[in-house]
């Protein structure tokens, strides 16, 4: 967006405010989601094909078991939409428009894809889930920015901000007026603010602490180098003041290692935050292990960390893990929140299907 909020001016022209760098960035995120969303305005304004550019990442996404581009998904309320537009004619990704529940019929025919209703944006999420997505990235525009925010359905914001003043009130805006739940005060973590050229990423994730830095562990699972013999994992130590103290992923040194085990070792074992502080791993860390003599749940023990949070259950593919029973017996606090379990499955695809 401009530094005055616009993600576009109000004349008939794209006002393209991405440099090079930045576009590449967005194909990068693109490549690392199950699905992208835009409103029917987006489609009306851009036309666009919404495809992962890039023939390597293409290509890395169909090594790890998904299609080469995301599925493409527009909501419309009136249906008004061209069928000659680049989602409903350019080949490389299937597109889902989901329409109000009166018109799918005629929306379906009139565009020729699969066309399903909408009966709230909850109602959207819950059966793009049903659907395999666990990573939804959503372009715009701001209408929809607006809907899903006042909903509270936002798990981070990624904006660039671009040294633009359009200054013209007709032109869209990134979110419009709404009753937003998060407010000043409320959950919002600044997880990056990185300088790229002129242009300004700001990264954020929204919700309570154990799910914003669980979606973190599992983000760091999709940068672990893939493997046919071994899961992929991402860890995050957290303090009690919320300072992350380290990080880690599965394999990213050496083939054996563990993404709890990675970071528990960048840590001074005499730090007094560790006592308080929660692991959060993508999977459960696991209590038996083929690859070295020490398992995860044996380093968070040895840490004295007693809290950990994780969003998978790990399955029996390689070993019996038993982790969490581990540490629960030695007196360590373990949560799970299942609702991001597909997000932990989502590097993993090529290991469960």
């Amino acid at each position: 967006m401009s530094l005055d909020g616009r993600l576009d001016d109000a004349s008939s022209s794209r006002l393209v405010l991405s440099d090079a760098a930045d576009l590449d960035r967005v194909d990068g995120v693109r490549a690392a989601s199950d699905a992208i969303l835009v409103g029917a305005g987006t489609v009306r304004a851009d036309d666009p094909r919404l495809l992962v550019r890039s023939a390597e990442r293409r290509a890395a996404r169909e090594r790890a078991g998904h299609t080469s581009s995301p599925l493409r998904v527009v909501l419309t309320t009136s249906g008004d939409l061209d069928p000659s537009s680049a989602l409903f004619t350019t080949a490389g990704a299937d597109t889902l428009v989901y329409a109000s529940p009166g018109s799918v019929a005629a929306v379906r025919d009139r565009l020729g894809v699969e066309v399903a209703a909408a009966d709230g944006l909850g109602a959207v999420l819950e059966d793009l889930a049903s659907r395999g997505v666990a990573r939804l990235m959503v372009e715009g525009g701001g209408a929809v920015h607006t809907a899903l925010l006042s909903a509270g359905l936002v798990d981070e914001i990624q904006v660039v901000v671009a040294p633009f003043l359009v200054g013209d009130e007709a032109a869209p805006r990134f979110v419009g007026p709404g009753a937003f739940p998060q407010g000043p005060g409320s959950p919002m973590t600044l997880v990056r603010a990185r300088p790229m050229g002129d242009l300004v990423l700001l990264h954020y994730r929204i919700g309570d602490p154990d799910h914003r830095w669980l979606a973190a562990a599992c983000d760091l699972a999709e940068r672990c180098p893939p493997s046919e013999t071994a899961f992929s994992v991402g860890a995050v130590v957290v303090a009690a003041d919320g300072e992350v103290l380290a990080t880690g992923f599965s394999r990213a040194g050496s083939p054996a290692d563990h993404a709890e085990e990675v970071a528990l070792a960048g840590l001074d074992p005499s730090d007094p935050r560790l006592a308080t502080a929660t692991i959060y791993s993508s999977l459960e860390p696991c209590g038996a292990r083929a690859s070295r003599p020490v398992t995860c749940a044996r380093h968070i023990l040895d840490a004295g960390i007693g809290r950990v949070v994780t969003a998978w259950r790990e399955p029996s593919t390689f070993v019996e893990g038993r982790g969490a029973e581990i540490l629960e017996e030695a007196g360590v606090t373990v949560v799970e929140l299942p609702s991001l379990a597909p997000l932990a499955r989502r590097p993993n695809t090529h290991l469960t299907q």
